[in-house]
């Protein structure tokens, strides 16, 4: 059995070494240039039809507001990597390793919007009247694919049931370790909170994250200035450090054990890809079910995620590490804990890691809310509405063993099923990139001046 683990481990990590990201960058290059780079020539207008209508009402076909199935979608993307991931690329990347992470997320503005195109493009109503689709639909309609959408919507719906379990591993843990509540409770409290939310289904999601992911963001973010400002002198010699070891190695120097080129570049494109998760296929989930009139307009939102998370949120925890000097400070073992070090070093060690435990703790339940949503819906595309009810239970029952639980064997399948999930979806997008191209040549020929340069 360990041999098998072992094998098993292996062709992991070979998957998600050099093949997976030339795979997420190179699909992301090839859809920026057949998009005509359209994230980079529309950017102003693009941020007007996204952070200019986050509030705006809409009576188009869909079961949310645009901004509720972005942050419905966020509540995915917004979670440990954010705080823990960024860390551990400068920890092992160096500081150039952000310079790459910022690159990756400027190309996978195409493969995001390209996802939510078709997610809004092949969507349906479902027995209850909401509207559903994702890659499950894409592939299996676009491209008659069926039995490759079967592959990708079973891969996820069980990759989900293990990604719940160490979702909830990590909550317990965090919890355990600052405020020292047992795991079996936590694991409870986190049931009957996901569960709330979770059996009212996505028009509940969808107004809870609307409201629970700004404010999550925003006091991670105030928090994130505060210490920001008080080494604020700091902040010139941070970037110059960005930009001059994106294209240069860097020496050993404290707890830093120095990182080269090749390192930067790896981590950068794996954190960023892990991060605003371009190319998974999770986010058309949530914005199929979005009101809306036009698939390029929903799509603007991916391309709003995106910056939200990986330039905006991802580059905060960055600065907050660099100037704060817990890079140099902190051993690349423990390198989840330099924003803890950093919040610590500012507010004291009691409430710097209480702010930090409860930011985790709010990003994760609300990962856990969205995911488990996801999963449903491949079950209910799977064997129908009622089965879909039946998972959710099953996915309660996860949260409380993950909770609980030794995970070694878990994390070892998790990144083999997120394969079988990744792969068809970017094989997927390349395919129907033409259908995404004429849908994005008719919203800027026909729609584009009515909408407002």
């Amino acid at each position: 059995m360990e041999k098998l683990m072992d094998g098993i481990m292996v062709i992991t990590n070979f998957i998600w070494g050099l093949p997976m990201i030339l795979l997420l960058l190179g699909g992301g290059i090839f859809l920026t240039i057949r998009l005509g780079f359209f994230q980079f020539r529309y950017l102003p207008h693009i941020m007007q039809q996204t952070f200019g209508k986050i509030f705006s009402k809409s009576d188009a076909p869909g079961t949310l507001t645009p901004f509720q199935a972005t942050a419905s979608a966020l509540a995915s993307t917004m979670g440990a990597a954010n705080i823990v991931g960024v860390p551990v690329a400068i920890a092992l990347g160096g500081p150039g390793a952000v310079f790459w992470m910022w690159m990756v997320a400027l190309i996978g503005m195409a493969t995001k919007y390209s996802e939510v195109v078709l997610g809004i493009k092949y969507r349906h109503k479902n027995e209850a009247g909401e509207y559903v689709g994702g890659p499950m639909y894409y592939i299996g309609e676009g491209l008659g694919w069926k039995k490759v959408a079967y592959l990708f919507s079973f891969a996820l719906m069980i990759q989900i049931f293990a990604s719940t379990m160490v979702q909830s591993n990590s909550i317990a843990t965090t919890v355990e370790g600052a405020f020292g509540i047992p795991a079996l409770w936590t694991g409870i409290i986190v049931i009957v909170l996901v569960g709330l939310v979770a059996y009212g289904g996505i028009k509940t999601i969808g107004k809870v994250s609307e409201k629970l992911i700004p404010m999550m963001v925003f006091i991670y973010l105030v928090c994130s200035l505060i210490v920001i400002g008080s080494n604020f002198a700091e902040v010139p010699a941070a970037f110059a450090l960005i930009f001059k070891h994106a294209f240069a190695p860097i020496s050993a120097a404290g707890g830093f054990v120095g990182a080269g080129i090749a390192a930067a570049i790896r981590w950068g494109l794996a954190r960023g890809i892990y991060s605003n998760e371009s190319g998974m296929g999770t986010a058309p989930i949530a914005h199929a079910a979005a009101q809306n009139d036009h698939p390029a307009k929903q799509g603007f939102w991916g391309v709003f995620e995106v910056i939200v998370d990986t330039l905006v949120v991802c580059t905060i925890t960055a600065l907050v590490v660099l100037t704060s000097g817990a890079w140099l400070q902190i051993e690349p073992n423990d390198a989840s804990t330099m924003v803890t070090h950093a919040f610590a070093n500012v507010f004291g060690a009691s409430l710097g890691g209480s702010i930090v435990s409860i930011t985790l703790f709010l990003f994760v339940i609300t990962t856990v809310i969205i995911i488990i949503y996801y999963g449903e819906k491949q079950a209910e595309f799977l064997f129908g509405l009622k089965f879909s009810k039946v998972m959710r239970f099953v996915y309660m029952v996860a949260i409380l063993l993950g909770a609980m639980g030794s995970l070694e064997f878990i994390w070892q399948f998790l990144d083999t099923l997120l394969a079988f999930v990744v792969i068809p979806n970017v094989i997927a997008l390349l395919f129907l990139s033409k259908e995404v191209r004429t849908v994005t040549k008719d919203y800027f020929t026909n729609h584009f001046k009515r909408a407002g340069k």
